[in-house]
């Protein structure tokens, strides 16, 4: 069984309010499971909600939040958090206009030299993987443990 957060544990983490998570979730931005009443958030989801508070510290509209997800999910027909995985630093920048993914230092580094203007600039994987340090999970690792078991394993290190 995959792992999973309450939306109290996703704002504790991200710094999200609780408010803003339940508006994501209603406008179809970042949808967890249910289970009842409850929101469920998977390892993949809480990364989402990184990168998009990443996204709106750094300026980003909403509306700019969405069309970079729906980006991402275009370009790699995947999750934000398996792509990222993969060990390659992931770079996202923007001017305002046009976003921009690379991989490769070269790359970033030739759009920003040749910029007509300010460049905005998030390091993706650098974002899942602090979500990934925070929860204290390995990026090969696979998660199988309940919440139940997580809280404990997180109350452990805690106390140490």
């Amino acid at each position: 069984m995959e792992l999973r957060f309450t939306s109290n544990e996703v704002v504790e983490r991200t710094g999200i309010t609780p408010r803003q998570l339940q508006w994501w979730d209603e406008r179809g931005i970042v949808v967890p499971e249910r289970d009842g009443r409850r929101r469920l958030y998977t390892l993949a989801d809480v990364a989402e909600v990184a990168v998009i508070c990443e996204l709106r510290r750094k300026g980003f509209s909403l509306q700019r939040v969405r069309k970079v997800m729906r980006f991402l999910q275009r370009e790699f027909g995947k999750r934000l958090v398996e792509t990222v995985g993969s060990g390659s630093d992931y770079h996202l920048l923007t001017d305002g206009r046009d976003i921009y993914l690379e991989t490769s230092p070269a790359q970033v580094i030739d759009i920003l030299k040749n910029a007509s203007q300010p460049m905005l600039t998030v390091c993706l994987s650098d974002a899942v993987r602090q979500v990934q340090a925070d929860l204290g999970v390995s990026s090969h690792e696979k998660i199988k443990r309940s919440p139940r078991v997580a809280r404990a394993t997180r109350a452990r290190r805690a106390a140490v």
